[in-house]
């Protein structure tokens, strides 16, 4: 399927695994230290709304095909079910650190922790998953410490600057410095198709205060409306978290735009699965 995009730049690659079709990004592949993907919407067994790649139990679709489209997924990956640890995300900063232990939480097994938006780990042969309907999903692979970060991040997390307090932890618990970290801002809604209001605008405003910040993220609409730009809000949070610049790369690959491949909550008006995004080191 053709994708569109804003700059004609193809940063994700489309990729194909019997019936599962998902997207890798070449910046973080060639790195040559992880597996990873970003699920669309097609080669699971999901029906409806939900049609077919649906990664959510809390959603209504029937639990058998969200085991189903977990273990396409895992295969994918070349990894089982039981390799993966699932995010609880509730639009907040907070963080957690995870090992085997933890393998299978959200998907064969319950998960002992609520309120969980990003995830790390230092161990190979864990993946970790978040979950996405237009929020942003942001990579993070430590090329100097071989340690790797996965994290939501909506409108309330990159203003409350998600990236920043992932950098902070990995420099807590692996020692990283920002400069060996290579990140990916992956697919999400786009300034042009992501309207917010005043509120929200005034959030923003508020907290990205430097010279000529606010005038980029926020585009006025009139009549208390504003079109918000989450990727270059996010790419400012982990450039000003150390991260240099070249090292940072958005794919620009709008969800709303392609909600026949995408899911997005945007285009949907809520009546939507769940896409994945999924991260480990390789042994």
């Amino acid at each position: 399927m053709e994708l569109y995009r804003h700059n004609g730049k193809m940063r994700v690659e489309q990729n194909r695994f019997g019936e599962v079709e998902y997207l890798t990004f070449p910046y973080l592949t060639r790195t040559g230290m992880v597996r990873h993907l970003f699920s669309t919407r097609v080669g699971g067994v999901s029906k409806g709304i939900y049609s077919t790649m649906n990664l959510s139990y809390t959603r209504g679709d029937e639990k058998e095909a969200v085991d189903e489209n977990f273990r396409r997924i895992a295969e994918t990956l070349g990894c089982k079910t039981d390799d993966i640890v699932c995010s609880d995300q509730t639009h907040t900063v907070n963080l957690r650190v995870v090992s085997r232990e933890d393998g299978g939480k959200g998907i064969i097994r319950p998960r002992d922790y609520t309120d969980i938006d990003g995830l790390l780990t230092d161990e190979p042969g864990i993946v970790l998953a978040t979950f996405y309907a237009d929020c942003v999903p942001l990579y993070f692979v430590d090329t100097g410490r071989r340690a790797v970060a996965l994290a939501h991040s909506g409108w309330r997390g990159t203003v409350s600057r998600m990236g920043r307090c992932v950098v902070g932890k990995m420099r807590e618990v692996y020692g990283t410095d920002p400069k060996d970290i290579v990140a990916v801002i992956g697919p999400s809604i786009c300034q042009e198709c992501y309207e917010v209001s005043e509120d929200v605008a005034e959030a923003f405003a508020g907290e990205f205060r430097k010279k000529g910040q606010a005038d980029e993220l926020l585009v006025s609409k009139g009549n208390g409306k504003y079109q918000l730009d989450l990727w270059r809000a996010n790419e400012i949070v982990l450039t000003e978290a150390g991260i240099p610049a070249q090292q940072i790369q958005v794919t620009d690959l709008c969800t709303c735009h392609n909600s026949e491949y995408l899911f997005s909550h945007r285009a949907s008006q809520g009546k939507r699965g769940n896409l994945g995004a999924f991260l480990g080191l390789l042994s």
